[in-house]
């Protein structure tokens, strides 16, 4: 009797082996992506763990995004200053297709794995690096984290309340932002490929990957002579739409953005202010912009009567772009992104009952990916190294003996 092949996933990237060496959002993300795409991600952290396992140890809150963002990948360990370690890597890249690392410029070169030596080894490697500012520049080698970049970025400087201090975004935009970036660049690299069967190296920077969410601020700037643009809080970023805003409700806040003409004319409709239509305050956005606290004025005076739950349902009867501000409980139980499936609830070996995502990107007609949650370091040393290697345990034990993994 003979075995019987094994049968391919039905998933996009199934069969794609990676090296990963992303840190702290944005190259976890990346990879995350290409995990749950089918890819067969390995990560590969220092013998005491990349940057979020220090972070993950000062409690179990901090731990969440490490849990986030590692699910369905393998972890090994591997001391890239010893001789062992480089060899063991460059074993491992000769198996690869995908190379993505998120440090400072040249790290990887001053080690001596760096892009020219990798693609030596393995031509069809795609090499992709993340950075604060890119390979180039005389920003280069400046340390860039999501915060720094935002400040840097511009996107600080519009974000805020008018008259007050910059502030950064609650979430990390330029992390997650640059991510996507990279998790492209590397997908167009492995199409590039199947035509020329050679890789390429493609890198992202974080600053250039947040830059075009300025699009509206920059309108603006254009729009005053090159005026620096102001903080516009909850408002439009070009002050160019209203009603376009954060209002109270009875119990919480919605948001209302009224884009169209259309938008307005069934917001007077819920609103009960029909009559309006003919006012001259109100019968173009152009109107409306040019007398903005009379049209917030008049939205909140209606919003703040009612319970966001009504408002709602009011707004999707007439298909009408508003929604509550909800806090992080609400979001983390919709049941909406529960049905769908980008949130699940799993039980963490190291965090316990914790929620998290799938994947944003949908492949219909693609297999399920059961959510496998996120290794400890080095969990699959042997199991890897192994798998692409071929080592025995008793070879893999005295690496370790002899602290390379």
């Amino acid at each position: 009797m003979t075995d019987q092949p094994t049968k391919r996933p039905n998933l996009p990237l199934a069969g794609v082996r990676v090296i990963d060496f992303g840190q702290i959002y944005q190259g976890p993300y990346a990879t995350l992506l290409m995990a749950k795409a089918g890819a067969d991600v390995v990560k590969v952290e220092p013998l005491t763990g990349e940057p979020m396992r220090n972070r993950a140890r000062t409690s179990k809150g901090a731990g969440i995004p490490l849990a986030m963002l590692n699910s369905n990948k393998r972890a090994i360990t591997l001391d890239l200053k010893t001789e062992q370690g480089k060899q063991l890597l460059k074993d491992l890249v000769k198996q690869a297709d995908v190379l993505l690392e998120n440090f400072t410029p040249d790290v990887m070169t001053k080690l001596g794995v760096g892009w020219e030596v990798l693609h030596e080894i393995n031509p069809r490697l795609i090499y992709a690096s993340g950075s604060g500012y890119g390979l180039s520049g005389p920003d280069r080698d400046a340390m860039a984290m999501d915060l720094t970049v935002q400040a840097a970025s511009g996107i600080m400087s519009v974000t805020g309340m008018p008259d007050g201090p910059p502030m950064k975004c609650g979430a990390a935009v330029v992390d997650f932002m640059s991510g996507i970036h990279l998790y492209g660049a590397v997908m167009t690299a492995l199409y590039e490929r199947t035509f020329t069967g050679v890789g390429r190296l493609v890198e992202v920077s974080m600053q250039e990957a947040v830059f075009p969410a300025l699009a509206s601020n920059l309108g603006m700037l254009h729009s005053q002579d090159g005026a620096v643009p102001p903080r516009t809080a909850n408002r439009h970023g070009g002050l160019s739409v209203a009603p376009y805003n954060v209002y109270t409700a009875k119990d919480g806040h919605i948001a209302i953005n009224a884009v169209k003409e259309v938008h307005w004319q069934g917001l007077l409709s819920i609103m009960g202010l029909e009559d309006l239509s003919d006012d001259p305050r109100f019968t173009s956005n152009k109107a409306r912009v040019e007398n903005m606290e009379a049209t917030d004025a008049l939205v909140e005076a209606w919003s703040s009567q009612h319970d966001r739950a009504d408002i709602i349902a009011l707004a999707r009867e007439h298909r009408l772009p508003v929604a509550p501000v909800r806090d992080l409980v609400e979001v983390t139980n919709d049941p909406h992104m529960h049905e769908r499936g980008m949130l699940e609830w799993i039980d963490h070996p190291v965090f316990g009952r914790i929620v998290v995502p799938t994947n944003p990107l949908r492949f219909h007609g693609a297999d399920k990916v059961e959510t496998v949650p996120s290794p400890e370091a080095g969990q699959h040393n042997n199991e890897v190294l192994g798998e692409w290697l071929g080592l025995s345990a008793d070879d893999v034990a005295a690496l370790k003996d002899d602290k390379v993994i």
